[in-house]
């Protein structure tokens, strides 16, 4: 295997073969324990993953991992969700991977093509009436091969939408040759996904990461360390409540984190 320097470019032998793959859902809560608060949810998770949010979201994404957009086409739903196909290639054979400090239904969908990869964003809405717990998830692939690498987008990404849980996981995949003619199965450093995401933001979390390093394969979740009630609830009478019915919302959302983040039920 050739040695690499982390922070130097390795030289290649002709077009880079490997593929980064990179994938994460990223789930929303909120508590409802009405119609009306139902409705005022849906309208606010309407307005935050209108496909205008999501064109600025992909255009940005675009220059964070280097690459051109080269057409865009959007269109929204009735009563709610959103489509966007995107067209893009690679800008310009550049190598630049580092750590940095940086709708209803289940029909909601955005599909990014690019000419050596591709990006993909689907939502699903889920509402749990016994527990008055709703949930938007929001899953996101991209994969990209050249000189493009998704995680440069991983930290934004996650700006980009409210992130009460995240499950990520980065694969390579393949391989490519330096200018010896040795294979190389990856071409940049990593032990973590953690690596690629800000400081302050890894502080707002639970962190837990599972990693196959000799494998090419890294997973990370992350369960937000507070949640901020008046963000996570939608009855418009909730600060008139007692503490005990707030106390009980407060635990609700915890039991519904937990569960999340351990991938298996609770209680």
């Amino acid at each position: 295997m050739a040695k690499r320097v982390k922070g130097r470019n390795i030289e290649l032998a002709g077009f880079n073969n490997l593929t980064k793959s990179l994938s994460f859902n990223i789930y929303d809560l909120c508590h409802v324990s009405s119609e009306a608060g139902r409705m005022r949810y849906l309208e606010t998770i309407d307005a935050r993953y209108h496909s205008h949010h999501l064109e600025a979201v992909v255009a940005e994404v675009t220059r964070r991992i280097d690459a051109r957009l080269l057409s865009l086409s959007t269109q929204d739903y009735e009563p709610r969700g959103a489509s966007l196909v995107a067209l893009l290639n690679e800008h310009q054979p550049i190598f630049k991977l580092q750590a940095t400090g940086l709708g209803e239904g289940a029909g909601s969908l955005m599909l990014g093509h690019l000419d050596k990869s591709h990006v993909a964003i689907h939502t699903y809405p889920e509402h749990a009436v016994t527990s008055g717990i709703a949930s938007f998830r929001v899953d996101v692939d991209i994969a990209t091969c050249g000189m493009i690498s998704p995680l440069l987008a991983l930290d934004y990404l996650l700006g980009s939408f409210k992130s009460d849980i995240v499950v990520i996981d980065y694969r390579v995949r393949g391989f490519t040759r330096d200018q010896a003619g040795n294979k190389l199965f990856i071409d940049h450093d990593i032990a973590s996904i953690r690596d690629f995401l800000a400081p302050e933001r890894l502080q707002e979390y639970q962190i837990q990461d599972a990693n196959l390093v000799h494998e090419n394969i890294f997973h990370l979740k992350m369960k937000k360390k507070r949640l901020k009630l008046t963000d996570c609830v939608a009855e418009a009478d909730f600060a008139h409540r007692s503490d005990a019915q707030r106390q009980a919302v407060s635990a609700a959302l915890e039991d519904e984190m937990s569960a999340l983040f351990s991938g298996r039920r609770m209680r």
